[in-house]
């Protein structure tokens, strides 16, 4: 099994705060636990108000992005909502075709193949960028998503990327082009990339304040809870964002606890064999992750 074993270089950052023999806890407690884990993993952990307490596993390692990418999908359309090119409350037309980026060739989703199932029953019909955005994030809907990336186009979303100095995330496309997936042309990120959006995202400083506070309002509606949040006390607030395809399992977000402080999570899976116990293991992780981090705040 590839990424097993938690490496020094992985985790030496934490050394000044935590010191060896907690890093070593750590690293032996994710060992332990991650051992019968059926494929490759890759973690990035950071407090949002003290960068020293952090950590990351084969942060740098790419993966297939599944759903994680409608998160920066989201923030591009708050982003151009906020600059006056739309409202959110404007509405835009349900359709089930969409281009081929490979060669332009008409295509369309497959509903079996997605969770926002009861946007189909609306095409042809009206929704709201808004309700579009929630349906995205909320129930993971392909359909809401492609709409969107029409809207605001799979190049201003990397070019925002870009601006914030977020390498390593790829949004080429919208989801089910397979022609485009036959290429090897797919959306794909890093622990690392997806950690460092969170990041600014939970700091206020992705393109700006307002457009920060309405993604987390969105987040925090998230119907698939199944890894991060599973394991938590019903009173940790979190806002978060899942993908899963065949094999891909991710969980992504920023975790609020009742005294104020925060961190951001992001958990990324591949070659998954049997994903029931790839996410059960995940949630274990994550609670994991939770309960060292109240010990670290304990120490400092």
């Amino acid at each position: 099994m590839i990424f097993r074993y938690i490496t020094f270089i992985g985790l030496m950052f934490m050394i000044s705060n935590l010191g060896y023999s907690q890093l070593n806890e750590l690293s032996g407690n994710i060992n332990n636990l991650m051992k019968d884990f059926s494929g490759e993993y890759s973690i990035y952990f950071e407090d949002v108000n003290d960068s020293n307490l952090r950590f990351a596993l084969n942060e740098n390692e790419f993966f297939h992005a599944a759903s994680t990418m409608k998160t920066p999908v989201m923030l591009e359309v708050l982003k151009q909502a906020e600059e006056g090119k739309f409202q959110l409350d404007d509405s835009i037309k349900v359709i089930n075709k969409f281009n081929s980026i490979v060669d332009g060739s008409e295509y369309s989703l497959d509903i079996a193949d997605d969770s926002g199932e009861d946007l189909y029953s609306e095409i042809e019909s009206y929704k709201t960028i808004k309700e579009l955005i929630v349906d995205m994030i909320t129930n993971s809907g392909n359909l809401s998503t492609n709409i969107l990336i029409n809207l605001v186009s799979s190049a201003s979303v990397m070019t925002t990327l870009k601006e914030h100095n977020i390498s390593s995330l790829n949004v080429l496309r919208g989801v089910q082009d397979l022609k485009a997936f036959d290429a090897g042309l797919n959306n794909t990120l890093t622990a690392s990339s997806l950690g460092k959006l969170f990041l600014l995202v939970a700091k206020k400083q992705y393109v700006s304040e307002t457009v920060c506070d309405k993604a987390i309002e969105i987040l925090l509606m998230q119907n698939h809870r199944s890894v991060i949040p599973k394991l938590l006390p019903k009173e940790i607030k979190v806002a978060n964002k899942t993908g899963s395809i065949t094999g891909v399992n991710h969980d992504s977000g920023i975790i609020y606890l009742p005294n104020g402080e925060s961190y951001v999570l992001v958990i990324l899976g591949k070659n998954i064999e049997d994903k029931k116990s790839g996410v059960d293991k995940q949630a274990q992780l994550s609670k994991l992750i939770f309960d060292k981090y109240l010990e670290m705040k304990k120490m400092k």
